[in-house]
Parts: structure tokens; sequence; C-alpha cells
């Protein structure tokens, strides 16, 4: 890429499989690091597997993998791990998601490099965290929503808590582990000494619970599931459109409820003194949401958008993905990177935030296992050919 990016320099190791490391490592290598993804060899990361595969490889792992060099060494070797050792003595930073202990029990701690690279940041991802009673259990993002509160608020009243279709544990711990990197990488600007980053998906989840905590000590309340409306603010949900449609509205300001009610045609309760605040209107929920729904129904989808905008009330459709990939929106902010692979065209979403002097970029799909050995081995550590060769007879590669 022609432009520097903030993270240009920055070398990284990135051990583990699936979506809560691997997506930290996605951000950092996005933004300019130098990510070298270490690989079981035979298969590498099982999320190369996952979902919907063209040619064997799954189009997950090119979105996931996207500008990181990828080495397979073994670390159920002894030569894989100390070659994986020699690597991490030479990196700014580690990021691993096995279950707590494993990285001890093969030599590859946090405390092993403390001699040898004490300006090390090393992040570690795992279901409930390094330390505590629940340290040890396998934690897969599933679960940790459930423990980390946020099941218990999605879906509806007297119904099984849903989950969403995507799996947001993993991906909002892979966004913590890359702010506890960079703010690790700020402080080792400071001190030149590196530090053990700690990311639990649990937590992660439990850090966007936003006021459940103090509203339970402060006043004994449990927030329960509300389906698609959001408790304590009126009106914000979910309504039918006449073309079978539904249509998002955020009408909770003051002066924003009243243009909405007007735009609907309800001049009268957008005038009703006891509407005029939030708190009236929690009071008075249901008597809002069926007046708005009443008026949706009436109309297709489009022109309820179009009557919301000339109000300037916050409003919008519900998109699919063949919605987004046609909106003029997001092509104008350039949220789609095209790519190749074998010739063949590919479309992988852009990352966030986007920074106006040093942004970040997709330089490359997610790459072919092993693809990266050689640069790496004999570039990075020095070995031959004979050397490599050995490895690779010994199941080392």
């Amino acid at each position: 890429m022609g432009t520097s990016r903030p993270l240009d320099g920055i070398r990284v190791v990135e051990l583990g499989q699936l979506i809560a490391g691997p997506f930290a490592g996605s951000i950092l290598a996005y933004f300019g690091a130098e990510v070298v993804k270490v690989e079981p060899p035979g298969g590498g990361d099982a999320i190369r597997g996952w979902r919907v595969l063209r040619d064997g490889t799954s189009y997950f792992w090119r979105m996931l993998g996207r500008n990181k060099k990828s080495v397979t060494l073994s670390l159920r070797t002894e030569e894989g791990r100390a070659l994986v050792k020699r690597l991490i003595e030479g990196a700014d930073v580690v990021v691993e998601n096995f279950r707590a202990g494993a990285m001890e029990r093969w030599g590859l701690g946090p405390d092993e490099f403390k001699e040898s690279n004490p300006g090390l940041v090393y992040a570690r991802v795992s279901g409930y965290g390094q330390t505590g009673p629940y340290s040890e259990r396998p934690g897969y993002a599933s679960v940790c929503e459930g423990i980390g509160g946020f099941r218990y608020l999605n879906g509806f009243p007297g119904e099984a808590p849903v989950r969403p279709n995507l799996s947001l544990g993993d991906t909002l711990a892979g966004l913590h582990a890359a702010l506890g990197i960079l703010l690790a990488l700020v402080a080792r600007g400071k001190s030149s000494t590196g530090q053990l980053v700690d990311v639990a998906i649990y937590e992660s989840v439990f850090n966007v619970l936003e006021s459940v905590v103090p509203e339970y000590d402060g006043a004994g309340l449990v927030r329960e599931p509300s389906g698609t409306t959001l408790t304590g603010i009126v009106p914000t949900n979910t309504y039918p459109c006449r073309d079978g449609r539904h249509v998002i509205i955020g009408g909770n300001g003051d002066s924003i409820y009243r243009r909405l009610m007007r735009a609907a045609g309800r001049a009268d309760l957008a005038d009703d003194p006891r509407l005029a605040h939030n708190a009236g209107r929690v009071e008075h929920e249901k008597l809002i949401d069926d007046a708005l729904a009443e008026w949706t129904r009436s109309l297709d989808s489009a022109e309820v958008l179009s009557r919301l905008a000339e109000a300037d009330v916050p409003s919008g459709p519900i998109y699919s993905v063949a919605d987004i990939m046609e909106d003029p929106h997001y092509g104008a902010r350039e949220m789609f990177h095209r790519v190749e692979i074998d010739g063949q065209p590919l479309v992988l979403p852009a990352m966030s935030p986007r920074l106006g002097a040093t942004p970040g970029g997709t330089e490359w799909p997610g790459p072919e296992l092993g693809s990266h050995n050689r640069e790496i081995l004999e570039e990075r550590l020095g070995l031959g050919e004979a050397e490599i060769e050995a490895l690779r007879g010994k199941g080392v590669l």
C-alpha cells in the first residue's frame, strides 16, 4: 500500500484458532502490523473449514486471515515449540487464545520471555480469563454470552433467550484484545517494558451491559428481555409495513418524538402533555407503539422512511447482506475491498475505524496454509533448505 499505516514495523505472532484471538490479529494486520499466523500442519486453523467453502477453504478464513503470513509449526513437537519461541523472542506482540495454562505447558508462557524479550506485549484471550475459579473451563462465545449477561437480556419475555446469528462474544473479545494490545504498546513507549493483556470473553460481553449493574445495585432492578424495544426508552422499536418489510424508528428525544408523531398524523399524541418527556412515554409505551404500528402498516417501508427523513426522525430499514452490498452509502464509504484468489474475484468487508492520514487496508486475503513458511523460516530464523526439509519429514511443518 502507498500510505503508511499506524502499526507498520510492529511484529505479531498469532497462536490459537477460530475467532476471538484471530480477530484481534486481523485488526492489527489491517492497520499495518506484520502478523505471523502459526497454524498446525495438516489442516491449519479450523476456521478454514467452517461454513461455506470455495475450493476447500472457507470464505470466513479469507476474511479473518487477511494480511497475515501463514506458517505451519506443530506445537506438539519440541522442535516446533523451539521455533515458535524464537519467533516470539523477535516479536513485539503475542496473541494466543488457548485454554489457560496451555502455553505454560509448552514452555511458551509469558514468564519465559521476561528476560529474552522484556518489551513483549503478551495478549491472552480465553473464556474466563487467566485467574479465578472458572479460568480452566472451556469458554466458547455462546457460553460466555450467557454467563456474561447478554443472553438474559436478548429475546422476548417468557421465551427462551435468543442468540444473534453471529459469534458476538468472540468478536467483542477480539476488539477488547486489540484495544488492550494498543494500550500496552503505548505504555511500552513510555517505559520500554511489555506486559500481559488478559482478555476474557465473558468480561468483554459484560463490558457492554451499560447501566445493568448500577441499576440492580442502586434500585434492585433486574433488567429483563424486552423483544424489539429498549427498556426505559420510548419510542424505539421495529414496526411492520404494508410491503411486508420492517423499519426501525428511534423517536425517543422529546423534540424528535413530537416530529415523529406529527409525521405519523398523530398531532394529538405529539402534543399530549403526558408524553412530553421520556418518563411519561415509558408509562404509555403501548399507546405510542400501537399508534405508530397502525401508521406504518398503512404504507410501504420506502414511503415510511421517506416521510420520517423529511421530518428529521432517526429511522432506517433492516438490511440483509444483499441490501448492504447494493446500498450507495456503503459504496461511498469504501466498505468493500475487492481481492483475487487464483484469479477469481472476492469482496471482503472493510474494517473500522477509518483513519484519515494512516488508513488500514487489505493487501491480500487469508493465504494458503503454510504459504509463508520459507519466508519466515529462512529469512527470519535463518534455517537452511536441509533443515526445513528435515523438519517437514518429522511432521514439524
